[in-house]
């Protein structure tokens, strides 16, 4: 990416595009600071931050700034940690010095001698700290009397890859795996190293990039055969700050091992594991950790030897605890062979019912992964009751950045405020004012380890991201796990300036598009918090009854009375008990029930009055009409862009949101036509539904 920001590639340099900035004023701004940069230390992160500064200033100023290891008397930029104190002190203080966490940083400017500190804990903390530097100047912000104190809320800020050797990404959406192809590891290691760039640029710093669902030739990803390129990956990582880490075989004992068995309790399996997770280390020193998908959709786990989810994760948890490593545990767990027709079984309990009894089973170096909710990255759903329920048990929340019900990146879907419902939603797990955000950060019940992760959505396609303004999935992603507070609007902002510039109709339009995209694709897809009315096995397009596994029947419920999931305790599953009190009672409540969630928990009468006043069954025809009002505005909206968006973005935008447009056409006339048959009740305003 440095090549290519010298080269215009604005569709590859993402939100890091260090565009020239020609506003005098602007220039007059920020030239005072930028003669000299004072590093006095040297360390591979640090000269990546150095790498990345100077990039960035050649990139937007033409100029080259000079290199120092000694104070200047004006016109500098310090770049140190706290080894470095004694230079900055009387500039930075004792208090501010002391509040700071591992990978906190200091930005303060003085324009008194024109120079500005970038003062981190450790050098994580000084490159965090130059890229905010380069945000502020991308985003046209002034550098007079600059005070930020930044620490990250969420320990771990993590992207999970589900990419395969062969070069396929499962549920990839912008072309093949930067890590692999042919079952190999590509040797495009420039690429890698942009997109670590990226990464740490919104402050994400662990990996997993293979996919959770292990195959035969991924297994021997932790063998000799792959190890080194596994280490070489890991050191494009390490020096910006990004730990990494692999999805492991659970069976790895049987498939790669030789052994009989992969039960945890047996000292054969346990002694293994320990000998290869040595064997790990002496590859990658520094090694996270790993990721472990087991019992769920077929994939093997200690269910198989009547053992728990507490007796698997610890023994491998005891095999990489003497190297400071931890194992995530998914909680994606689930029977996918059970009748789903016997409306007793639900799938939304299943987490809950199998890791909540298990509280305080689990090691230190354990975390559960639990999805955001109960289901599968639904447009829709309500919050995963597992939050909060178990405090003697580290937890690590998961998102789905790639789109894989909410459009596949070929809509326009952003995804930042439905995550800021999620991570705001409050557990009440300590009574009033416990949100998700509270809990997975660690403040409400002190977890060893804990954090945010999330399913990338990156590519081999030269914008990454396959839509560009898939693009600001990731960063919004970033951006939210080192502070859950930051707006939406914020964070909105910040992308659209550093990626498309600051022309104000670009960035008022832009947002604006961006802000609504999600409350659209919802309007003429999924009504009320339905979901799964996709195709089976890709899950694009819709298909009313293409519940996963159809032949069980639909997952909706829907016949010629109502529709919905009665997840209620009095006459349903029972899911809305999982809840706390303050929760289930809302939830199990027609009265209090959320009206975007009342399908999702409550079977009603299509005649059901909503609290807009509007029945169910009019709900879901008017707001099918409306979404394809919305994308075709979307479209036109872009259009007025034309001549402020360079040629190569212009087209590739408008070709998605032009596919979107006439793809909300289909959504909506199979959606309304299947509910108008199944209720037969017309449309009050008379529009044609075939």
């Amino acid at each position: 990416m440095l090549d290519l920001i010298k080269s215009g590639e604005t569709s590859y340099n993402s939100w890091l595009q260090y565009s020239k900035i020609t506003d005098s004023p602007l220039v007059d701004n920020y030239s005072p600071f930028l003669e000299h940069v004072v590093i006095p230390e040297n360390t591979e992160v640090i000269n990546s931050a150095k790498e990345e500064l100077l990039c960035g200033i050649s990139s937007m100023f033409g100029k080259s700034l000079n290199i120092s290891t000694e104070l200047k008397k004006e016109s500098f930029i310090f770049l140190g940690t706290e080894d470095k104190y004694e230079m900055v002190k009387e500039l930075i203080g004792v208090d501010l010095l002391g509040q700071l966490n591992n990978e906190g940083y200091i930005i303060k400017s003085f324009e008194s001698n024109n120079s500005i500190i970038i003062f981190g804990k450790n050098d994580k903390g000084v490159l965090y700290g130059v890229f905010h530097l380069l945000r502020l100047i991308q985003t046209d912000s002034s550098l007079n009397n600059i005070d930020i104190f930044e620490n990250p809320k969420n320990q771990l800020r993590m992207i999970n890859e589900w990419d395969n050797m062969d070069g396929s990404v499962e549920r990839g959406y912008a072309g093949n795996s930067i890590f692999f192809e042919e079952n190999r590891f590509v040797r495009d290691w420039d690429r890698i190293k942009d997109y670590a760039r990226m990464l740490s640029s919104v402050g994400i710093n662990a990996i997993a990039f293979n996919n959770v669902n292990v195959h035969e030739v991924e297994s021997k990803l932790i063998t000799t055969e792959f190890l080194p390129d596994v280490a070489k990956v890991a050191s494009i990582f390490r020096a910006y700050g990004i730990k990494t880490f692999l999805s492991i075989n659970y069976a790895s004992p049987i498939q790669i091992g030789g052994l009989d068995t992969a039960d945890p309790l047996d000292e054969k399996v346990r002694n293994w594991w320990k000998e290869k997770t040595k064997e790990i280390y002496q590859y990658i020193p520094d090694f996270g950790g790993v990721l472990v998908k087991a019992d769920s959709e077929h994939r093997p786990g200690p269910f198989t030897y009547n053992r728990t989810h507490a007796d698997g994760s610890n023994m491998l948890a005891e095999a990489i605890e003497p190297f400071g490593g931890i194992v995530l545990w998914r909680c994606f767990v689930y029977n996918c062979m059970q009748d789903w027709r016997d409306r007793s079984t639900d799938r939304a309990k299943a987490a809950y019912d199998h890791f909540k009894p298990l509280d305080g089973q689990f090691k230190d170096n354990v975390v559960l992964q639990i999805k955001n909710g109960p289901m599968d990255f639904q447009v829709r759903e309500g919050v995963s009751p597992l939050f909060g329920a178990m405090p003697k048990t580290n937890q690590l929340l998961e998102f789905q950045i790639a789109q894989e019900y909410t459009g596949q990146q070929r809509h326009v879907c952003y995804l930042i405020p439905q995550w800021k419902e999620i991570l705001d939603f409050d557990t009440y797990a300590n009574g009033e004012g416990t949100p998700v955000k509270s809990v997975v950060d660690g403040s409400q019940f002190q977890y060893t380890h804990c954090g945010i992760t999330a399913v990338s959505n990156i590519g081999n396609d030269v914008n990454w991201t396959g839509h560009t303004l898939a693009q600001a999935n990731l960063y919004g992603y970033g951006r939210l796990t080192w502070n859950p507070d930051l707006s939406s609007e914020i964070i909105t902002d910040e992308w659209v300036k550093a990626t498309f510039g600051t022309d104000l109709d670009v960035v008022s339009e832009i947002s604006d598009m961006l802000l609504q995209s999600w409350r659209i694709y919802e309007n003429y897809t999924s009504p009320l918090g339905v979901g799964w009315m996709v195709n089976p096995e890709h899950h694009y397009g819709p298909n009313v009854d293409g519940y996963e596994y159809s032949v069980w029947g639909t997952y909706h419920f829907a016949d010629c009375k109502g529709i919905g999931v009665d997840r209620t305790i009095s006459t349903g599953t029972g899911y809305t008990g999982q809840y706390f009190p303050e929760n289930q009672t809302m939830y199990e409540s027609l009265d209090t029930c959320p009206d975007e969630l009342l399908l999702f928990f409550h079977h009603v009468p299509y005649t059901h009055v909503l609290k807009s006043g509007k029945t169910v069954i009019q709900h879901i025809y008017d707001t099918h009409f409306e979404g394809v009002e919305q994308a075709e505005g979307l479209k036109q909206r872009w259009l007025a862009l034309e001549g402020k968006i360079d040629p190569t973005r212009f087209r590739g935008i408008l070709e998605r949101l032009e596919h979107q447009a006439e793809h909300s056409k289909e959504w909506r006339d199979i959606i309304n036509t299947y509910f108008y048959r199944k209720s037969g009740i017309p449309d009050e305003k008379n529009r044609k539904i075939y």
